[in-house]
C-alpha cells in the first residue's frame, strides 16, 4: 500500500515540476496571455485559448502535446498538413467585404508595401544564422497574418512553429500598442488631419466577378499560394454571390470559430518549455516586432510618396492597416486619426489597404514557398 502511494506522489505535478521548472515559467506565460485578452481585450478569440493551451501543454506528466500520443497530437494533424489555416481562409473570406478594394484600386498599392517587412526580416533571419527556410518562417510574421504564418511555418521549419505563432498572434494583439508611435514619428499633423473623397458606391456585379478574377491572377503569381487564395476568394464568393446565404452564414461563424478554437489550443499545446524557452526564440520574438514595425512604416512612407504623386490625397494613417490584422488595423488607423480630428472618418478607406494586406501576405507566403519549399 506504501508502494503505490509513493508511486502515485512520484507521477504527480508536485514531485515533477521540481526536476522541470521551466514549465511553470510556460504555464506563467500562458496566464498572462489570458491576462491580456480578458483585461485589455486583445485578440480574445486567439490568445485565451493559445494561452490555455500553453498550460495544458506544459502540465508536468500529462502528456498533452503533439508529440505524445493523444488528443492533441491527432488534433495537431491540422496544423502538420496545413489544414486549418487554409479553412479559417475559408470563413475569412466569408467575412470580408473588398468594396472598399474596389472603390479605391490604387489602395492596394499600400498592402503591398507592408509585405516590406516580410522580406527584410528574412534578410535579417539570414543574417543572424538562421537557414532559408527557418528565415522564411520567421519573416512572415511582418504579414500580421496567423493562419498565413502558421501554414508556411508548418511547411518551411514545423520546429519553429510555437514561437513563431506566439510571436504573431501576439503583435496582431498589440497593434493598438505598437503601430500609433510609429504613424506619429512619421508623420506631420498636417498630413494626419487629411480628408479622404468618400469611396464610390461598388456594384453587386463588381463584388461577384472580383474573387474569381483576383484568384486566378495571384495563383499565377504565386502558384504555391493557391490553397490559401482558394478558400479566401471561395468564402467571398458565397458571401457575394447572394444564392448561398447559409453556406457563407456558416463559414463565418460556427465554421471558422470552431477552427480557431482547435488551431490556438494546439499551438498553444505545442509551445512547450524544452522548444520555447530558448535563445532561437527570443531572436524570432525581436525578429518578429522588426517586421512588424518595418511593415507599418513601409505603409505610411508609401501613402506620403502617393501624395506627392497623386492629385486625390491620401492620409497617410491608413498605410499602416496595409498589414493583414483585419479589422483591427484599420480600426486602429480609425481610432488614431480621430485623435487628431474626430470627425474624420477613415474606415471605409483604411480597409482597403487591410484587406489588401490578406491578399498580400498570402501571396508573399506563395512566393516564399516557391523559392525555399
Amino acid at each position: 500500500m506504501l508502494e503505490s502511494l509513493l508511486a502515485f506522489l512520484a507521477n504527480t505535478g508536485f514531485a515533477l515540476y521540481p526536476a522541470e521548472p521551466q514549465r511553470l515559467i510556460m504555464i506563467g506565460i500562458g496566464l498572462t496571455l489570458i491576462t491580456l485578452a480578458v483585461r485589455k481585450q486583445y485578440e480574445p478569440l486567439l490568445l485565451i485559448p493559445i494561452g490555455f493551451g500553453m498550460i495544458l501543454g506544459n502540465i508536468a506528466g500529462a502528456g498533452a502535446t503533439p508529440e505524445e500520443e493523444g488528443v492533441i497530437q491527432f488534433l495537431y494533424f491540422g496544423i502538420r498538413h496545413e489544414i486549418y489555416p487554409a479553412l479559417i481562409f475559408l470563413g475569412l473570406g466569408a467575412m470580408t467585404d473588398f468594396s472598399a478594394l474596389l472603390s479605391q484600386p490604387r489602395l492596394i498599392l499600400l498592402g503591398a508595401a507592408a509585405q516590406v517587412g516580410i522580406f527584410a526580416t528574412y534578410w535579417g533571419a539570414l543574417y543572424l544564422g538562421f537557414s532559408p527556410p527557418e528565415a522564411g518562417a520567421i519573416g512572415i510574421i511582418g504579414g500580421a497574418d496567423g493562419p498565413t504564418t502558421i501554414f508556411i511555418t508548418a511547411a518551411l521549419a514545423p520546429e519553429l512553429l510555437p514561437a513563431v505563432a506566439v510571436a504573431a498572434y501576439s503583435y496582431m494583439a498589440l497593434v493598438p500598442i505598437i503601430q500609433p508611435p510609429i504613424v506619429r514619428l512619421l508623420t506631420t499633423r498636417k498630413e494626419r488631419l487629411i480628408r479622404m473623397a468618400p469611396p464610390r458606391k461598388v456594384s453587386k456585379t463588381e463584388r461577384i466577378i472580383f474573387p474569381i478574377v483576383a484568384f486566378i491572377t495571384c495563383t499565377l503569381i504565386a502558384p504555391k499560394a493557391t490553397v490559401l487564395l482558394g478558400m479566401l476568394f471561395f468564402g467571398n464568393l458565397l458571401k457575394e454571390s447572394g444564392v448561398t446565404d447559409r453556406l457563407a452564414h456558416t463559414a463565418k461563424t460556427a465554421f471558422i470559430d470552431s477552427i480557431t478554437i482547435i488551431l490556438g489550443i494546439c499551438v498553444g499545446a505545442a509551445a512547450t518549455a524544452d522548444r520555447f524557452l530558448s535563445p532561437e526564440s527570443l531572436k524570432i520574438f525581436a525578429l518578429g516586432m522588426a517586421a512588424f514595425c518595418v511593415a507599418t512604416a513601409s505603409g505610411v512612407l508609401l501613402a506620403k510618396l502617393m501624395n506627392v504623386v497623386s492629385k486625390s490625397p491620401v492620409n497617410p494613417i491608413i498605410g499602416a492597416a496595409g498589414v493583414s490584422a483585419v479589422p483591427m488595423a484599420a480600426r486602429v488607423a480609425l481610432t488614431t486619426a480621430q485623435k487628431e480630428d474626430p470627425t474624420n472618418f477613415l474606415i471605409m478607406h483604411a480597409m482597403a489597404p487591410n484587406v489588401a494586406g490578406v491578399i498580400g501576405s498570402a501571396v508573399a507566403a506563395g512566393v516564399l514557398l516557391s523559392i525555399l519549399g
